[in-house]
Protein backbone atom coordinates (compact mmCIF):
# COMPACT_ATOMS: atom_id res chain seq x y z
CA UNK A 1 0.00 0.00 0.00
CA UNK A 2 1.32 3.59 -0.92
CA UNK A 3 1.30 5.87 2.14
CA UNK A 4 0.25 9.08 2.27
CA UNK A 5 3.17 11.07 1.86
CA UNK A 6 4.42 8.84 -1.17
CA UNK A 7 0.78 9.32 -2.95
CA UNK A 8 1.32 13.04 -2.10
CA UNK A 9 5.03 13.51 -3.61
CA UNK A 10 3.37 11.35 -6.91
CA UNK A 11 0.68 13.49 -7.60
CA UNK A 12 0.56 15.72 -10.49
CA UNK A 13 0.96 19.17 -10.08
CA UNK A 14 -2.57 20.41 -10.03
CA UNK A 15 -3.47 17.51 -8.04
CA UNK A 16 -0.94 18.38 -5.56
CA UNK A 17 -2.28 21.71 -5.34
CA UNK A 18 -5.99 20.94 -4.70
CA UNK A 19 -5.05 18.38 -2.10
CA UNK A 20 -3.05 21.48 -0.47
CA UNK A 21 -5.65 23.81 -0.48
CA UNK A 22 -8.02 21.41 1.62
CA UNK A 23 -5.14 22.11 3.91
CA UNK A 24 -4.50 26.19 3.50
CA UNK A 25 -6.88 28.35 1.04
CA UNK A 26 -3.98 30.36 0.03
CA UNK A 27 -3.45 29.26 -2.97
CA UNK A 28 0.15 31.02 -3.99
CA UNK A 29 1.03 28.48 -0.76
CA UNK A 30 -0.37 25.64 -2.26
CA UNK A 31 1.37 26.27 -5.38
CA UNK A 32 4.75 26.78 -3.57
CA UNK A 33 4.40 23.75 -1.73
CA UNK A 34 3.48 21.75 -4.53
CA UNK A 35 6.68 23.11 -6.13
CA UNK A 36 8.52 21.46 -3.88
CA UNK A 37 8.05 18.08 -3.41
CA UNK A 38 9.26 15.42 -3.13
CA UNK A 39 9.45 15.64 0.75
CA UNK A 40 11.19 13.03 2.58
CA UNK A 41 9.04 12.93 5.45
CA UNK A 42 6.12 14.70 6.93
CA UNK A 43 8.20 16.45 9.39
CA UNK A 44 9.71 18.12 5.84
CA UNK A 45 6.27 18.57 4.37
CA UNK A 46 5.45 20.29 7.64
CA UNK A 47 8.46 22.23 7.97
CA UNK A 48 8.19 23.44 4.19
CA UNK A 49 4.93 24.28 5.01
CA UNK A 50 5.83 26.76 7.81
CA UNK A 51 8.95 28.54 6.06
CA UNK A 52 6.03 28.99 2.75
CA UNK A 53 3.28 30.18 4.79
CA UNK A 54 5.77 32.75 6.95
CA UNK A 55 7.03 33.87 3.78
CA UNK A 56 3.93 35.27 2.09
CA UNK A 57 2.49 38.69 2.11
CA UNK A 58 -0.65 39.83 3.90
CA UNK A 59 -2.83 38.88 0.79
CA UNK A 60 -2.31 35.50 0.57
CA UNK A 61 -2.89 35.35 4.86
CA UNK A 62 -6.52 36.94 3.77
CA UNK A 63 -6.87 34.48 0.75
CA UNK A 64 -6.85 31.56 3.21
CA UNK A 65 -8.70 33.29 6.02
CA UNK A 66 -11.59 33.83 3.42
CA UNK A 67 -11.88 30.14 2.97
CA UNK A 68 -13.17 29.32 6.65
CA UNK A 69 -16.49 28.98 7.52
CA UNK A 70 -16.94 31.29 10.44
CA UNK A 71 -16.94 29.67 14.02
CA UNK A 72 -20.23 28.56 15.06
CA UNK A 73 -21.91 28.02 11.82
CA UNK A 74 -22.40 24.71 9.98
CA UNK A 75 -20.31 22.80 7.24
CA UNK A 76 -20.36 20.18 4.67
CA UNK A 77 -16.58 19.64 5.26
CA UNK A 78 -15.71 16.80 7.66
CA UNK A 79 -12.51 18.65 8.66
CA UNK A 80 -14.49 21.83 9.62
CA UNK A 81 -17.23 20.12 11.30
CA UNK A 82 -14.66 18.19 13.42
CA UNK A 83 -12.11 20.99 14.12
CA UNK A 84 -15.29 23.03 15.40
CA UNK A 85 -16.98 20.11 16.97
CA UNK A 86 -17.06 22.75 20.36
CA UNK A 87 -19.71 24.38 19.17
CA UNK A 88 -22.12 21.22 18.40
CA UNK A 89 -23.29 21.05 21.77
CA UNK A 90 -23.41 24.99 22.83
CA UNK A 91 -26.38 27.08 24.03
CA UNK A 92 -28.20 28.99 21.42
CA UNK A 93 -27.19 32.09 23.13
CA UNK A 94 -23.41 31.12 23.13
CA UNK A 95 -23.61 30.59 19.26
CA UNK A 96 -25.81 34.17 18.91
CA UNK A 97 -22.72 35.47 21.13
CA UNK A 98 -20.40 33.72 18.49
CA UNK A 99 -22.25 35.45 15.56
CA UNK A 100 -22.43 38.70 17.24
CA UNK A 101 -18.45 38.87 18.11
CA UNK A 102 -18.01 36.97 14.37
CA UNK A 103 -19.45 40.01 12.90
CA UNK A 104 -18.20 43.31 15.42
CA UNK A 105 -14.48 41.19 14.85
CA UNK A 106 -15.28 40.87 10.94
CA UNK A 107 -15.97 44.98 10.93
CA UNK A 108 -13.06 46.06 12.91
CA UNK A 109 -10.20 43.57 11.10
CA UNK A 110 -12.09 43.28 7.35
CA UNK A 111 -11.94 39.35 7.76
CA UNK A 112 -13.10 36.58 9.68
CA UNK A 113 -12.43 35.66 12.86
CA UNK A 114 -9.67 32.73 12.77
CA UNK A 115 -9.28 30.18 15.63
CA UNK A 116 -7.58 26.89 15.89
CA UNK A 117 -10.61 25.68 17.14
CA UNK A 118 -9.32 21.80 17.45
CA UNK A 119 -10.01 20.84 21.23
CA UNK A 120 -11.93 23.95 22.13
CA UNK A 121 -15.63 24.73 23.57
CA UNK A 122 -17.70 27.36 22.01
CA UNK A 123 -17.30 29.10 25.20
CA UNK A 124 -13.75 29.17 24.73
CA UNK A 125 -13.59 30.31 21.17
CA UNK A 126 -15.96 33.27 22.04
CA UNK A 127 -13.61 34.42 25.21
CA UNK A 128 -10.88 34.26 22.33
CA UNK A 129 -12.83 36.01 20.17
CA UNK A 130 -13.87 38.83 22.06
CA UNK A 131 -10.47 39.12 23.70
CA UNK A 132 -8.89 39.50 20.50
CA UNK A 133 -11.20 42.39 19.69
CA UNK A 134 -8.94 44.73 21.95
CA UNK A 135 -5.88 43.87 19.53
CA UNK A 136 -4.59 46.43 17.08
CA UNK A 137 -5.16 45.09 13.12
CA UNK A 138 -1.26 44.05 12.86
CA UNK A 139 -1.39 42.49 16.12
CA UNK A 140 -4.41 40.58 15.67
CA UNK A 141 -3.40 39.68 11.52
CA UNK A 142 0.11 38.28 12.92
CA UNK A 143 -2.16 36.05 15.65
CA UNK A 144 -4.62 35.30 12.96
CA UNK A 145 -1.77 33.46 10.50
CA UNK A 146 -0.22 31.68 13.45
CA UNK A 147 -3.85 30.33 14.34
CA UNK A 148 -4.11 29.71 10.36
CA UNK A 149 -0.81 27.69 10.78
CA UNK A 150 -2.06 25.80 13.35
CA UNK A 151 -4.82 24.74 11.61
CA UNK A 152 -2.81 23.36 8.40
CA UNK A 153 -0.57 21.89 10.13
CA UNK A 154 -3.30 19.94 11.58
CA UNK A 155 -4.84 19.54 8.20
CA UNK A 156 -1.95 18.21 6.93
CA UNK A 157 -1.35 15.29 9.31
CA UNK A 158 -5.15 14.45 8.46
CA UNK A 159 -4.28 14.89 4.80
CA UNK A 160 -1.73 12.38 5.14
CA UNK A 161 -3.64 10.15 7.13
CA UNK A 162 -6.45 10.38 4.81
CA UNK A 163 -4.11 9.38 1.39
CA UNK A 164 -2.81 6.47 3.49
CA UNK A 165 -5.99 4.87 4.25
Amino acid sequence: MIGGLDRLNALPREDAEAQLLACCGSRQWARRLAAERPFASADDLADAADRIWRSLPAEDWLEAFAAHPRIGRSSSNAWVRREQAGTESASPETLANLADVNREYEERFGHIFIVCATGKSAAEMLALAESRLHNDPRTERAIAAEEQRKIMRLRLAKLLEAEGA
